[in-house]
């Protein structure tokens, strides 16, 4: 038997049967002779029981000679330590990939047995949430990779690549009643990507997939704190734009109605925009939500905030306060798209609905009110006074919740009570 060089492999001939010439330096390597005339390196060894393998380590001319010896060299000192390199291969081409375990956990959650923090099934705006992150970034970067190969460093590398912007797309037309769908880059959606990579890691280990999770210890981008308000000249500039939106016809009331008591109640405008007239207590003062990002939340309704709903005409087919214009039981869907003209007819930049909720809390904080009385008029959960608000709410939350919000009022429209045109704000 000659060592198997480049040459000797390319002087074997085929013959009417596979033939294999086998080198004579590292036992057990060769190289398989087709009738054919194709040619591919191979293994050949013994299992611990003593049972005997023969494994294909490639084709010869899509791999060298030499780099065929150092694969066999690996393959076959594997074997020394009880390892069967062929099941392992079959293993692993068995095994799930990123994409595959994705649809699992998804699947698995839509079924409610994915549990979040507080021991209750995920919920749906959260997993819709996880699942466009998962397809815009998860995905692209990392779907065809198997789960048992994944390391910490194709987690850091993951959050590179989303940081940097590999995986932003364009807006596109998603098809669905809320417009069109965005994958943006950057350190905020880099960091929950990789919250999200994470759980649905830990789901693998819960499952046996995998023994760790390789996003634990991973640092993430940090999350930049979003300490923007709006100024009393902001405020103005904000109602004005509202008040020319009313003036326009082709402007949609519910979008109006909105975006005024989001500023009065400093409430998500996903809560919002979801309300529904069962959920309104006019006379206890109250709001009390069925869903929120905290579960049910019971919150203040100040007077101000009050009048709104009561302008508002009921709709006998229709359970949401802000209802949607021509489809029954659905609420107002056009609210991003309307929040973001008002904004910029305001000439108000990085400016969103939840500016409004922190504009809110910070005009709470000028008043005097502590931090766990603002964070009960938001629904924040915690200790203490906020926790003792979770069923009930008593007249001093109510009439602090008033303050904040005749407050945010005056600022919004002056003296008149409908505001004069601002200056153009920068």
């Amino acid at each position: 038997m000659p060592k198997l060089t480049k040459s000797v492999v390319d002087a074997a001939e085929a013959r009417a049967k596979q033939w294999t010439v086998w080198c004579s330096e590292l036992k057990g390597f060769g190289v398989c002779v087709n009738p054919s005339g194709a040619k591919s390196y191979v293994v050949d060894y013994r299992t611990k029981d003593g049972s005997r393998r023969r494994m294909t380590i490639g084709r010869h001319g899509a791999l060298s000679t030499e780099k065929a010896r150092k694969l066999a060299i690996s393959t076959l000192g594997s074997t020394f330590h009880g390892e069967d390199p062929q099941l392992e291969r079959r293993t692993r081409r068995k095994s799930l990939t990123v994409a595959e375990l994705c649809d699992r956990y998804f699947g698995a959650a839509e079924r409610g047995l994915i549990l979040g923090r507080r021991g209750l099934p995920k919920k749906a705006s959260t997993l819709a949430i996880d699942k466009g992150l998962a397809n815009a970034h998860i995905k692209p970067v990392l779907g065809t990779k198997l789960v048992i190969d994944l390391r910490r460093s194709d987690v850091v590398k993951f959050i590179r690549d989303v940081q940097g912007g590999q995986t932003a797309k364009k807006p596109k037309p998603s098809g669905k009643l809320r417009g069109r769908t965005r994958a943006l880059g950057g350190p905020a959606t880099a960091a929950r990507s990789t919250a999200a990579l994470g759980a649905i890691l830990s789901y693998a280990v819960a499952d046996g997939v995998i023994d760790a999770n390789p996003t634990f210890g991973v640092k993430k981008p940090a999350s930049q704190r979003r300490e923007r308000r709006l100024s009393k000249e902001e405020y103005r500039a904000f109602q004005w734009a509202l008040v020319e939106a009313e003036a326009d016809e082709t402007k949609p009331w519910q979008g109006i109605a909105m975006l005024r008591f989001a500023a009065l109640t400093g409430c998500r405008i996903g809560e919002v925009e979801n309300l529904q007239w069962s959920e309104v207590d006019f006379d206890a003062q109250v709001i009390r939500l069925s869903d929120s990002k905290t579960g049910k939340s019971v919150r203040p309704l100040p007077t101000v905030a009050s009048d709104i709903l009561k302008a508002i005409e009921r709709s006998d087919s229709n359970p949401y306060v802000f209802p949607a214009a021509r489809l029954e039981r659905r609420p107002f869907a056009g609210v991003t798209r309307f929040y973001r003209h008002v904004f910029k007819s305001a000439g108000l930049a990085g400016v969103t609905p939840h500016v409004l909720r922190h504009s809110f809390a910070s005009v709470g904080a000028d008043l005097g009110f502590a931090d766990s009385t603002i964070g009960a008029c938001l629904g924040h959960v915690g200790t203490g006074i906020t926790s003792r608000y979770t069923h009930r709410l008593d007249s001093v939350l109510v009439a602090a919740a008033n303050k904040i919000a005749g407050e945010v009022s005056l600022q919004m429209t002056g003296r008149s009570g409908r505001g004069d045109r601002p200056e153009e704000v920068d």
